[in-house]
């Protein structure tokens, strides 16, 4: 898994629990959502987000080697 994979697996997953969490939960995780989404777009203008230093650190690539 690449960082870029990483990346978007995990806002995949933390937007799914969150849009879950404001439907059962709190109405106020919408705003969590809302974050997650921000925080992608911004991240493809600048190609970087907080997540990218913690895969980096974990030991994941930048790219797959074959492609």
């Amino acid at each position: 898994m690449t960082v870029n994979e990483a990346v978007r697996a995990t806002a995949g997953i933390v937007i799914l629990i969150s849009l879950a969490l404001g439907h059962w939960v709190n109405q106020s995780w919408y705003l969590f959502t809302a974050f997650v989404g921000l925080n992608l777009l911004q991240s493809a203008f600048t190609r970087w987000c907080p997540a990218m230093w913690l895969f980096r650190k974990m030991g994941l690539k930048e790219t797959d080697s074959c492609s």
